[in-house]
């Protein structure tokens, strides 16, 4: 004889009603035609309700060799719960109790990323901001490059998502998907670009005082007055395409040169406020893991977020450079963060 089906969603909610006004398990069977043990199963599990769910207790670790793992997890920043515990001589131990123990003494974290400093880098680092201290930074111009994917960072690709809810489908795409090369400067309380590196162009020297004349040149420097070009003060990083001597005599008879070209430290992407505009634009257009099909649907969203940029925004990452330069002076040319 074969097995019966089991009861349907409609059929148990039938039974509940049937109950509700009355009826007796034996009269709910007659009527759904079912067999009446069936009816009686159903009804005894519905009353037993769920079992809690007992966690099983940790495995107990001495108080001397949590003192071993706290001081191990010193040791060993970024190490796994596993190499952890291992390096104590704790075996036997599930990943499930390692991490619940090591929850209440550290934290997960990812490592920091910092340029490679060398004493040499922080002398000239201090150099450069005893030279600048006195500087009014409202005249001068911070510029940089950017380059946009069209996938944006992995780790953004994250967040919340409701119970009983699947998580949308992201594009798996080599490098990316692509990019823009950005171009931007700001100064003052005012966004210079931004400016789009045409696709396929490697920024050398040649492209770079090229692709100068075609944006910022022609489309904001030339339409400034006299006395603001006189006092305005250009500065680049040390990128090969910036610091070569090619581009630093086409800089110079454009009237570039000298007092009006600043120097710049090695390795100090820390003190450019203008990386702090990237990140602003970045966390727009990248906002909910946001992908893009196309490099002008990517280049348009950039021109969207910047626009969006008020000068009381550019005019705090600005002024923030007296406050660099005296972190610069207290951490001894060491990296100060953005």
């Amino acid at each position: 004889m074969g097995q019966k089906k089991d009861l349907t969603s409609s059929e148990k909610s039938k039974i509940v009603r049937y109950l509700a006004e009355g009826c007796s398990s034996l009269k709910t069977a007659k009527l759904l035609k079912r067999d009446h043990r069936t009816i009686k199963r159903f009804i005894q599990n519905s009353q037993q309700g769920r079992k809690k769910c007992v966690e099983k207790p940790r495995r107990k670790i001495t108080a001397h060799e949590l003192r071993k793992v706290k001081r191990a997890a010193a040791k060993m920043p970024l190490a796994t719960s596993l190499a952890i515990f291992q390096s104590c001589n704790i075996t036997g131990v599930p990943k499930s109790t390692r991490c619940a123990i090591l929850r209440d003494m550290a934290k997960v974290r990812k490592a920091e990323r910092r340029p490679p400093l060398n004493k040499t880098h922080k002398l000239k680092c201090q150099d450069w901001a005893k030279k600048y201290l006195k500087t009014d930074f409202s005249k001068v111009l911070w510029t940089d490059e950017m380059r946009v994917s069209l996938d944006g960072p992995d780790g953004w690709a994250r967040g919340w998502i409701g119970k009983g809810q699947r998580a949308p489908v992201r594009l798996r795409r080599q490098q990316g998907g692509g990019g823009v090369l950005v171009w931007a400067g700001i100064i003052k309380d005012e966004l210079v670009g931004p400016f789009r590196v045409e696709d396929g162009v490697k920024l050398n020297s040649q492209s770079y005082c090229q692709f100068l004349e075609d944006t910022f040149f022609k489309q904001w420097y030339r339409k400034k007055s006299a006395s603001f070009k006189k006092n305005m003060i250009f500065m680049q990083d040390n990128a090969p395409s910036h610091a070569s001597k090619y581009s630093t005599a086409w800089l110079a008879r454009k009237g570039i040169k000298e007092e009006k070209l600043m120097t710049w430290p090695p390795c100090s992407p820390d003190l450019n406020p203008i990386e702090n505009l990237w990140s602003i634009i970045k966390c727009e257009i990248y906002k909910e893991g946001k992908q893009y099909t196309s490099l002008n649907s990517v280049w348009e969203a950039v021109v969207a977020a910047a626009r969006n940029v008020d000068g009381e925004q550019i005019k705090t990452l600005t002024e923030s450079m007296d406050g660099r330069l005296l972190s610069v002076l207290a951490k001894k040319g060491g990296y100060i963060g953005r």
